[in-house]
Order: C-alpha cells, then sequence, then structure tokens
C-alpha cells in the first residue's frame, strides 16, 4: 500500500520537474530554421505570380496518390528487402 501510494505521488510531481526550454535558438541552425520558417509563414517571400496546376498536372499528382494505396503495408521492414545504408551503424 505505502509503495503504491509513494509511486502514485512521485508520478503525481514528474510533470513539476520537466523544464522548458529557454527561449530563442540555441545554435546558428535553428536560428537559421526559425527564419526560413518565419519567411514561410509571412508570405514575405512568396512570388507575385500565382503558381496553378494544370488539369493534367492534378490528375497525374492524383493517379501517383491512388497508386500509392496498391502496395500493402509489411508487417515487418526487413534491411534484406531494400538497400544498403551508408551509416555508421553496427552489424
Amino acid at each position: 500500500m505505502k509503495l503504491t501510494l509513494l509511486a502514485n505521488l512521485l508520478l503525481a510531481t514528474l510533470p513539476l520537474a520537466a523544464q522548458a526550454i529557454e527561449p530563442g535558438p540555441s545554435s546558428p541552425q535553428q536560428q537559421q530554421t526559425e527564419h526560413w520558417l518565419q519567411l514561410q509563414l509571412s508570405g514575405q517571400m512568396a512570388s507575385s505570380t500565382p503558381q496553378k496546376a494544370t488539369p493534367a498536372e492534378r490528375e497525374n499528382a492524383m493517379q501517383r496518390l491512388m497508386d500509392s494505396y496498391k502496395h500493402a503495408i509489411p508487417e515487418y521492414y526487413e534491411q534484406k528487402q531494400g538497400g544498403n545504408s551508408a551509416g555508421g551503424g553496427s552489424k
């Protein structure tokens, strides 16, 4: 009983121990990413020329989407079915 009560008490106080990230970018890369996201959000660098897809382009995009549903999702992904990875993982 005491152990359960103690465990529940610790779990209840766990969110209080979480600390927020300080505001502002923490690295030059993050600062650049935030700048690009802000430009995208504000639309400052948006083209003044509207870009519309032709009916043929829209049809091709829809066909690609519909064709993607023809492939079954495998229960497991196995590396031997795909290519090789040049990553530094262990073998």
